[in-house]
Formats: C-alpha cells, sequence, structure tokens
C-alpha cells in the first residue's frame, strides 16, 4: 500500500476512534444544553420554563407527616353498641406522644365520617398516661368511614391533620346525599350563604333559628359560637375553615373556607344552644351551594 493511502486510512481510523468514544460520553454522562438552544414545542423563547413546583397537601391525605403517625389500635367500629375508637399518636423518636398544645379549648379534635359524607361525629377522646387515645364511639350505618385526627404536638409549632380508615361490617348502602330541609334535630334550621371560590378564602354565613326566630343567644362552642367542618368529596381532603371573630352570638355564625379545586363538598357545622350541642350538615359545590342543609343527625358527640 502506498504512502498516501496508509496516512488516510490512518486519519480515517482516528476519527472512527474518538467520534465512538465523544459518543460513549454523551450516552453515559450529563449534558449541558446550549443557550442558543431551541425551545420546546409551546414555549416561547423569551419566557423561561417556569420550575414544577409540589403544591400542598391538603389535610387528612396522610397517615403520617413531619415524622407523626396515626396509629389506630382497631381498624373496625360497630352499629350494634358503643365500641371504644383507640389510638396513638406515634412521634419522630417512635415512641406516643403526651403532650399537645391546647387548640380551641382541646388537645386533640377527632372527625369520624362516612365516605359517602354521611354519619359525621366530632369528638374528643381522652389521653392515657400510656399516649393511648380512646373514646366510645357507635355508628349508625354500615360502611368505610375516615378518621381525622386534628392536633399540635407541644414540640411542633404547626398543627397536623391525620387521617386514617376503618371500616363498619354490614350491608353498605352509600348516599347520595340530596339535599334536604331537615334540621339538626327537628327544632333549629341553618341556612347558608356564600360561594366556594378555588384558591381563595371564600366568605360563608350560617344564619340559626328555632321555631321560625332568629337565635341571638348563642353560647361559645370550641372557643367560638360555632365550628365548621369542610371535607372534599371523593377523597375526602381536611380543609382549612377559618371562623370570623365576633361578639355577636347569632343569629349569623361566618367562616372563611380554603378549597384547592372545583368539585364538591360536605360542611359540617357545630354550634351550642341552650346548653346542646347540635350538627346540621350542608352540600356544596364551587359552582353554588344549595341553600338548606341535608339534614344528615349526628349520633352524639362525647363532649
Amino acid at each position: 500500500m502506498k504512502t498516501p493511502v496508509k496516512l488516510g486510512v490512518f486519519v480515517l481510523t482516528l476519527l472512527v476512534v474518538f467520534g465512538a468514544a465523544w459518543g460513549v460520553g454523551w450516552l453515559a454522562g450529563p449534558r449541558t444544553t446550549p443557550a442558543t438552544a431551541e425551545p420546546e414545542h409551546g414555549q416561547q423563547h423569551d419566557t423561561p420554563a417556569e420550575p414544577a413546583t409540589a403544591g400542598k397537601v391538603p389535610g387528612g391525605l396522610q397517615i403520617s407527616q413531619d415524622g407523626y403517625r396515626l396509629e389506630l389500635a382497631a381498624k373496625q367500629l360497630s352499629t350494634a353498641g358503643e365500641k371504644p375508637l383507640s389510638f396513638r399518636i406515634i412521634g419522630p423518636d417512635g415512641k406516643p406522644v403526651t403532650a399537645y398544645t391546647n387548640e380551641h379549648e382541646k388537645d386533640l379534635h377527632l372527625i369520624v365520617v362516612r365516605r359517602d359524607l354521611t354519619g359525621f361525629q366530632h369528638v374528643h377522646p381522652v389521653l392515657g398516661a400510656d399516649g393511648l387515645w380512646s373514646v366510645p364511639l357507635k355508628v349508625a350505618a354500615p360502611g368505610p368511614y375516615r378518621v381525622f385526627a386534628d392536633f399540635k404536638p407541644a414540640a411542633q409549632d404547626t398543627g397536623l391533620i391525620l387521617g386514617a380508615d376503618i371500616n363498619v361490617p354490614g350491608d353498605f348502602q352509600p348516599s347520595t346525599l340530596p339535599p334536604r330541609t331537615e334540621s339538626s334535630d327537628g327544632e333549629y334550621a341553618v341556612t347558608l350563604e356564600g360561594d366556594l371560590v378555588p384558591g381563595t378564602s371564600s366568605k360563608l354565613t350560617l344564619t340559626v333559628s328555632k321555631g321560625g326566630k332568629p337565635v341571638t343567644d348563642l353560647q361559645p362552642y370550641l372557643g367560638a359560637f360555632g365550628h365548621l367542618v369542610a371535607l372534599r368529596d371523593g377523597d375526602l381532603a381536611y380543609l382549612h375553615v377559618h371562623p370570623q371573630e365576633s361578639t355577636a352570638a347569632g343569629p349569623q355564625i361566618v367562616f372563611y373556607a380554603e378549597v384547592p379545586s372545583a368539585g364538591g363538598y360536605g360542611l359540617f357545622l357545630d354550634f351550642q344552644h341552650e346548653g346542646r350541642v347540635h350538627t346540621v350538615s350542608f352540600t356544596a359545590t364551587t359552582a353554588g351551594i344549595t341553600p338548606a342543609p341535608i339534614g344528615t343527625k349526628s349520633p352524639g358527640h362525647g363532649h
């Protein structure tokens, strides 16, 4: 083979070797996109892509958060009679939490509701020295239920809402939650005004009457003249509802609800009058709110 031919083959061989080496490095190592790279389809040249940020998870969807875990002692309740519902809050150190910060006059609020948004109960368990919370509870109908523990550990600056599923054996007949005019116990009627707007604080005004007359002597309950719980239909996300501070004892109670998405919601109002706590339930959507309570009665409060 002549010398020029040999040199040509040698140069070609080097190019192939270096090209293969660069290709391996491109596949195995990180790449830096040049500043002049073309934008992806649909992306403007003068607008940088926004980094993806994870939205805040609504309360009650997780059984553990920030190192704390809700641990149910048993995962069944009964319609036959009262049965203790017991649980512990396990802390980041793996031990039951025994120190809490009192909020709304209680160390812990427990919400129990069936997954079709019926059978709502708001109760307050008793804490044992070993960190075991317990409350006698009876439910009216079988089906899948969700338990929410709303509390603030003494060792933490912010409160937590942890959730867990619990079952009630029997024939489950889900409800479609039609609006009803029935009040909490046949004596009281509550009307609701306001619209839920996703992504903002929505004003809700509830007006209480008894025997057709406005109630103007409501009694404080949990540090206010009313307590409102909002649950999202479908996943039962437990939403933040803030009462408006007021010295007026009725007939109106004002709350501000923050809903993260469009859809349906269950709203559950507790209020106290003449020494008794009453519960009235509403169904609401982000397109508007049904003007009458659905009439779900609370089996008991356990206060």
